[in-house]
């Protein structure tokens, strides 16, 4: 069976290297993503700051039971935005334990050192490679990757405040290290550990996790932790989608060709084969190029896997020193994997053909496609009064699931839609493309399902690149537009490391400024049906709030936002069923319960962030103490805006207020920045969360035009005995191409029409529950790159094979095999 198979690939090289190319992209993309969910399960980290400690006690995440549908208790596990703490009074009880010899409370506080940010530990017991410990709060021990020797001094700024300190000796490890004593007097979260450090032996701390052995290097570096279940998480993601393309692409092009090999798999009925025979050969041809394919792509899997990585790094999605695998585990996966999404889709691709009797058409159930297809466009038109008359996240559900039911009810209801288009332009076709046109409508009307593949993929493609592609675009415009109209201070300030939260009441009272406001972004836990998720915050001192920022006030004040309050997005507003007066339940950044009072709804929430709070709630409860910036607003009579062109310059006090200028030159670092500075870092941030949502967009195109191409090939070079019998009866090569770019010109066309309509539908309901906009906004150059694309596409994939075939004389042709 294996000879006869490799012999009928040999005589088939157009499904042939269909099949190989679709198997060898999912051998690529699926090795990339099988090296990053490797990554993940393998993450290791070796403890430095926690070697020295039997155990480790820390909370890096928060766990949230919930009820299903049906009633059933489900459990949801969030990673705290803002790390995980541990009381310290737990420090006390564990020292109780029988067995612990001692416990050491580990913080971490962010200090600046020559304008670069670093994080400062308490000494735990780490290494000292030179000199020795810090005895005195005046002392510390540094890295060796910090400038300095023991014995010198440093500048150091934590919380916004500069001290001086002696080194005392070099460390083997990161950052800065202070005395317990004092890094607990630094500790941004008084009362709070990071984590707690134990000498001897233990088992359970009550509701937190202990880390024992290697694991110690995961509560270590909790970055590396979330990273790792992050690369679980795309990779899983990302390979479920490829396997599920590969085993379509596969399937549609097997059972293409199946069915343009009636002839001779009836022949091999006719001399007695069994149907198992059969799909064993077409198995055995498939597996065959699954093992090449297997071969080649292996290694562009491991370099496309190097070029994921490298833009995972690159925007931050990583830390800098991720330990990444090459995937030498996930390879034997993967190839076990495509083999057998190939194996099935073999199988799936011969059931119905060899199941017929020998030479017996294929009988098509056409009411109940037909049915399906008209009960899946009834569900898309449903969706779209969902979208129209809810909000929030339900709204964006429906807009998203939109996408798909119509995509299926095109694939559904293809044969009749192309038989529609067939008939609707049969006269256009005649009239420009004269007799060929007539003869494309009869072939369009003919092979209506025989290009149920080709219009699928094709809707796809445009559906997914002219709605989800352009979803990023409208997103980060709106949010940059909602962040320039929202900011209405005059300047901002800022310093690396961020300002103490005494800035903004110290700058409020100076000379020439009405108004100031600080903020720090954080983010807060809220509970949902099936879990918990994480939405991005700000904490604000609420005092001058309306006179810098203006969020839209849609319900409520802004004037009640204190403590025991908050402000929400009307996007979240509308999903959690929240308005004003409420008392809502969640969890702040640190894991730390509250009950606060929804003070107003706005609608700017893109911007500045689904919740804003107040910074006395927050406070103890952030790793930072810091203000990332202070929003300032001109007293009347002065500019401070004017300012900005002598900030910082070769001289700058010029054009700047003398008691601003003095405030800036107390505080190291501090600088005025127009608040078009802080819209250009939001855009960024949201050019990186975008990229991962691009590039998964990017693989399903690729695909779906992927099996459009091999469709069209595959059909094109079919047509041999067909193309030849026309130039037989008379027609000239000329005219037979102006029939098949009749007919290739009739199927885009009403592939663009389609997926044109589809992607407007959705991309409109989602930007409009997004943004409350009704017209999207769409880089009409890039949507016009996805249409030539597409032409290109549709016509390169016909007309080269078909240009191909009329090379051969007639009776060569005729005489050819299926």
């Amino acid at each position: 069976m294996t000879r006869l198979a490799l012999r009928s690939l040999r005589h088939r090289p157009g499904t042939a290297v269909a099949t190989l190319v679709a198997l060898t992209a999912g051998v690529a993309i699926l090795l990339a993503m099988g090296s990053l969910v490797e990554s993940g399960l393998r993450f290791s980290a070796a403890p430095v700051r926690y070697a020295a400690a039997d155990a480790v006690v820390a909370r890096p995440d928060l766990t949230v039971t919930g009820t299903d549908l049906d009633g059933t208790p489900t459990t949801s596990t969030v990673g705290l935005p803002e790390g995980g703490t541990v009381p310290l009074s737990l420090a006390d009880r564990l020292r109780s334990v029988p067995g612990v010899t001692a416990v050491v409370p580990d913080v971490t506080i962010p200090v600046v050192a020559g304008g670069v940010p670093l994080l400062g530990h308490g000494f735990g017991g780490v290494a000292v490679l030179r000199g020795a410990a810090p005895s005195a709060d005046d002392e510390v021990a540094v890295s060796p990757l910090f400038a300095g020797s023991p014995g010198d001094t440093v500048e150091l700024s934590a919380g916004g405040v500069t001290r001086r300190y002696r080194v005392s000796g070099i460390v083997d490890g990161p950052g800065v290290y202070f005395t317990t004593a004092h890094a607990l007097a630094l500790n941004p979260r008084p009362g709070q550990a990071d984590a707690l450090l134990v000498s001897g032996a233990l088992d359970t701390a009550g509701d937190f996790q202990v880390y024992r052995g290697a694991e110690r290097g995961r509560a270590e570096h909790p970055a590396g932790a979330r990273a790792a279940a992050l690369l679980v998480e795309i990779g899983a993601a990302f390979g479920g989608y490829v396997v599920l393309l590969v085993g379509f692409v596969v399937a549609a092009t097997v059972g293409l060709a199946v069915r343009q090999r009636r002839r001779e798999l009836t022949l091999l009925r006719s001399v007695a084969a069994t149907r198992g025979q059969v799909r064993r050969l077409v198995l055995a041809e498939v597996l065959a190029l699954g093992l090449v394919a297997v071969a080649l792509g292996l290694p562009l899997g491991w370099l496309a896997g190097r070029w994921v990585r490298a833009g995972l790094l690159d925007r931050g999605v990583v830390p800098a020193d991720f330990p990444f695998r090459e995937g030498l585990l996930a390879a034997p996966a993967v190839a076990a994997v495509v083999l057998l999404v190939a194996a099935v889709a073999a199988l799936l691709g011969t059931w119905r053909a060899v199941r017929l009797p020998a030479g017996a058409p294929p009988r098509p159930r056409r009411r109940l496609r037909f049915g399906a297809g008209v009960t899946a466009l009834a569900g898309g038109a449903t969706l779209v009064v969902v979208t129209a008359v809810t909000g929030g996240t339900t709204a964006l559900a429906s807009a998203t699931g939109l996408l798909y039911l119509l995509v299926l009810a095109v694939a559904l209801l293809a044969p009749w839609i192309n038989a529609t288009a067939a008939r609707l332009l049969a006269r256009p076709l005649r009239l420009v493309f004269g007799a060929g046109g007539r003869l494309a409508a009869a072939n369009l009307r003919a092979n209506a399902r025989g290009t149920v593949t080709v219009l699928t993929a094709l809707v796809l493609a445009v559906g997914l690149g002219g709605s989800v592609w352009f979803l990023q675009d409208n997103l980060s415009r709106e949010t940059v537009a909602q962040h320039r109209a929202g900011t209405v201070a005059t300047v901002a300030v800022t310093a690396p490391g961020g300002l103490p939260p005494s800035a903004a009441a110290e700058l409020r009272r100076l000379p020439g400024v009405a108004a100031a406001t600080g903020v720090h972004r954080t983010a807060v836990v809220v509970r949902v049906f099936d879990g918990a998720e994480s939405l991005p915050a700000q904490a604000v001192d609420p005092e001058d709030l309306p006179s810098t920022q203006d969020l839209r006030v849609r319900r409520g004040s802004l004037a009640d936002l204190d403590a025991t309050s908050l402000a929400v997005s009307s996007m979240q507003a509308s999903s959690h069923g929240w308005d004003v007066g409420d008392r809502v339940s969640l969890w702040l950044g640190d894991g730390t319960p509250a009950v606060l009072r929804v003070a107003a709804v706005y609608d700017r929430g893109l911007a500045f962030g689904d919740v804003t709070l107040a910074r006395a709630t927050v406070t103890g409860h952030t790793a930072a103490v810091t203000d990332d910036h202070v929003l300032l607003r001109s007293a009347p009579g002065t500019d401070l805006a004017a300012a900005l062109s002598g900030w910082p310059a070769a001289h700058p006090g010029a054009g700047v207020p003398p008691a601003l200028a003095g405030w800036l030159a107390a505080h190291p670092g501090a600088t005025l920045t127009p608040p078009a500075a802080l819209t250009a870092s939001l855009a960024t941030d949201l050019a990186l969360s975008a990229w991962l949502n691009r590039l998964l967009i990017a693989v399903l195109v690729t695909f779906a035009a992927l099996a459009a191409a091999n469709t069209m090939v595959v059909a094109a070079l079919s047509r041999a005995r067909e193309l030849a019998l026309l130039r037989l009866a008379g027609a000239t090569k000329a005219q037979t191409r102006r029939m098949v770019h009749a007919e290739q010109t009739a199927l885009l066309g009403t592939a663009l029409l389609l997926g044109g309509a589809i992607a407007a539908v959705t991309l409109t309901s989602v930007v409009h529950t997004a943004t409350g906009r009704l017209v999207p906004y769409v880089p009409w150059p890039a949507y016009a790159a996805i249409l030539a694309a597409a032409a290109a596409l549709a016509l390169g994939t016909t007309i080269l094979p078909v240009t191909h075939l009329l090379r051969k004389r007639p009776i060569q042709a005729l005489a050819a095999k299926d």
